[in-house]
């Protein structure tokens, strides 16, 4: 079973049995509160991006990709075609480490300055292919077209739908067992998408051997 986004609507309208227009107006306000909420949540190999860019010479700052939230690694390219790894610290660390800006090497720091850049230190003395491993943030299931789907709603439907439904008992200000209901199917879901996204994803059976529970 997968959710497009009319069905997901549809869905939290019949659970919640509320057809009324400032309601309505609001499913994709609950839709995106869900999806915000298994986004910080959970470490899932979805969240997960790589790209390409360069570093430019004697430029000590680095843009940020628009959909960064934070970084997993940093790398570039040398004169010697070895892929080289940058160390992640603290912006002050990378100042105090190249206090001018002038002095240029092969970098081998970074920090996020701002919301817009990396800053890396020593400042690059050459242009320098660079390659960023970074967590970011999906498109929402309500940005695209209502026959629409996305990796959770195809793949997370519990979740989807019971963190919805608890947004929109919140707004409806709904009875505290029922509410109380969906809170704990939505964690129950988000327990399953743990163990994909911090155990299966992350492991092979070949390498660690398969996961033994303890008997009850």
């Amino acid at each position: 079973m997968s959710f497009t986004y009319d069905e997901l609507k549809t869905a939290i309208q019949d659970y919640a049995e509320n057809d009324e227009t400032s309601f309505v107006n609001n499913l994709p306000v609950f839709i995106r509160q869900a999806e915000e909420r298994i986004l910080k949540n959970v470490q899932l190999s979805l969240f997960r991006k790589n790209v390409s860019g360069n570093m430019t010479q004697a430029n000590q700052y680095l843009a940020c990709p628009s959909d960064f939230l934070a970084p997993f690694s940093l790398s570039f390219t040398d004169a010697n075609s070895n892929k080289v790894f940058l160390e992640f610290k603290d912006t002050d660390f990378v100042q105090s480490f190249n206090p001018n800006p002038a002095t240029t090497g092969n970098p081998r720091y970074y920090a996020v300055f701002d919301v817009d850049n990396f800053i890396v230190g020593p400042t690059p003395d050459a242009a320098r292919a660079v390659e960023l491993h970074y967590f970011y943030r999906p498109a929402s299931l309500t940005a695209g077209a209502g026959s629409g789907t996305t990796w959770l709603s195809e793949n997370a439907q519990m979740a989807m739908l019971y963190g919805s439904l608890v947004e929109a008992y919140i707004y409806m200000k709904g009875e505290q067992d029922v509410m109380a209901h969906y809170e704990k199917r939505f964690a129950e879901a988000m327990t399953g998408m743990k163990m994909l996204g911090e155990n299966k994803e992350v492991t092979d059976d070949y390498r660690t051997g398969m996961l033994v529970r303890p008997k009850q």
